[in-house]
């Protein structure tokens, strides 16, 4: 195989941390490399100095034989290398078609109507659902991916690199995914994968690298390791990949919802006629193909988005119509953990402090803060939660993505809060930090917290949850009993079966 890239003892350091040391990879035309690691191992950094986002401060980088000097995405577009990040890149304003030709010089003699119909066959030659005049604040996390994948396609790179590509992609997306990146392959093109999900290095990539503490620790062909091979790998020690559901006596309903229905932008039903009862000490899990009304159901209650019809009761109070801040007022305990962590649940540009200070500001005297127990609170959940950052006044923006969530989540529970509402918490994280993620759940559910746990994994579902709701289309399939349920049952209701309600 012809080598694509070669990274020679590439190094870069922020503040006192080491985030690659000396690492060494090679990728070739014609094959697909997942990259491994636990959070914060170094596997984005990488990747983002390979696309031009970061500088190394040291080594050296070759593409195609020769050494090369990326200074900036342009360089390495120029380069023929692309990058679909796991924070999404798009302006909120513009449409799809506005932010996929964003940047791009036209093509010499090519009206708009051409250049938009490339853009369209595409699409249809990826099967990848979107409407090319949707604005990116309208849309769901998994068109706002589906919009990077199609830039990335549109400018035409052949060296590819997908930070946590299925992260927001229902499983028939991650089926057409896994096809197009095999053809990408078979056409000669270089392919990286950064995923923590084992079975899908197992199953897509010819090679695995795996990184620790900033370093390649292993190379291995795919065909000739395992799940748990490659999970000691990525840890350091041997890691029991279970995850307990402990009983706990149920209290009596803290929250109902009756018959919520809730619109979306276009004037359809995101939720229609939404019925169940969450008790304290259990974990409601939310199964469903993305786009069911698994956001408008948080969002309804933490009361970020109206309902039409229905009624949400909090201990026998109805809180319907209520914001965020009204609810607080009414000394009502809840906390929301958004699938949208940079976007809804911190602010990128905020040190670690001043994202504590988001959940607690108000209760203040303005116009000066008591920052002391909000660094105090940034300092312990770094130290619980093993947050790897360089120190609470670091940005958030440096951490990588599970330690983004280490800091949304850990914040969250800090307030001690009776209804915890959690939208995909362990997306893009590590076998190691989604079990730690599962453990701080458990431990709410222990203390009598009611938890609604959406998800996509159904294994996780049916082993963490105590009870499992199933949406499809904003209605209610069925609520089982997660103890008793089959992935084959959830996998008819979530399509819009009625068997096993």
């Amino acid at each position: 195989m012809k080598t694509a890239i070669e990274l020679q003892n590439i190094t870069k350091r922020f503040g006192t941390v080491v985030a690659n040391d000396n690492v060494n990879l090679n990728i070739n035309f014609g094959e697909i490399v997942a990259l491994l690691g636990e959070n914060g191992s170094g596997k984005t950094t990488l990747m983002n100095i390979l696309s031009g986002i970061y500088q190394p401060d040291g080594g050296a980088i070759f593409i195609r034989g020769e050494q090369a000097h990326i200074a900036s995405p342009r360089d390495a577009q120029r380069l023929g290398i692309g990058m679909v990040h796991q924070h999404f890149k798009l302006v909120d304003v513009f449409t799809a078609y506005e932010n996929i030709i964003l940047g791009m010089p036209r093509v010499k003699g090519e009206s708009p109507a051409e250049c938009r119909a490339r853009i369209e066959n595409l699409r249809e030659e990826y099967r990848l659902t979107l409407s090319l005049d949707k604005r990116v604040h309208d849309m769901s996390v998994s068109e706002k991916q589906t919009v990077e994948i199609i830039k990335l396609l549109y400018r035409g790179a052949d060296v590819l690199v997908l930070d946590e590509p299925t992260a927001v992609l229902t499983p028939q997306e991650v089926g057409h995914l896994f096809a197009m990146l095999s053809r990408m392959k078979k056409s000669g093109r270089a392919v990286v994968i950064i995923t923590h999900k084992l079975y899908e290095v197992l199953s897509i990539s010819d090679r695995v690298a795996v990184l620790r503490r900033g370093q390649c620790v292993a190379e291995a062909v795919t065909a000739q390791t395992d799940s748990r091979e490659l999970t000691n790998l990525m840890v350091g020690r041997p890691v029991e990949l279970k995850i307990e559901r402990p009983d706990t006596r149920k209290a009596p309903n803290v929250l109902a919802l009756t018959g919520v229905s809730v619109k979306n932008s276009d004037g359809g039903n995101a939720l229609k006629d939404v019925s169940f009862s969450l008790c304290g000490g259990e974990i409601l899990g939310v199964a469903g193909v993305a786009g069911s009304g698994q956001k408008e159901l948080c969002e309804v209650i933490a009361g970020l988005v109206p309902a039409e019809t229905g009624a949400i009761l909090y201990r026998g109070r109805n809180i319907i119509g209520n914001s965020p801040a009204e609810i607080i007022k009414k000394g009502i305990s809840m906390s929301f953990i958004p699938e949208d962590r940079l976007g809804m649940g911190l602010v990128a540009s905020m040190d670690l402090t001043h994202n504590m200070l988001l959940k607690s500001y108000r209760s203040g005297k303005l116009p000066l803060l008591a920052k002391a127990p909000a660094k105090a609170l940034a300092t312990e959940l770094v130290d619980r939660l093993k947050i790897s950052t360089p120190g609470v006044a670091a940005p958030v923006r440096q951490l990588s993505g599970g330690n983004v969530q280490k800091v949304l989540l850990g914040r969250e529970i800090s307030a001690q809060p009776q209804v915890l509402i959690t939208a995909y918490p362990v997306r893009g994280l590590d076998i190691h930090s989604s079990f730690t993620i599962y453990a701080l759940l458990n431990e709410q559910k222990k203390n009598g917290v009611a938890v609604l746990f959406v998800g996509e994994d159904l294994d996780v579902l049916l082993e963490l949850s105590d009870r499992i709701l199933v949406l499809c289309q904003g209605e209610v399939m069925g609520i089982v009993s997660a103890k008793d349920a089959t992935k084959e049952q959830l996998g008819l209701l979530m399509t819009g079966g009625k068997e096993g309600a």
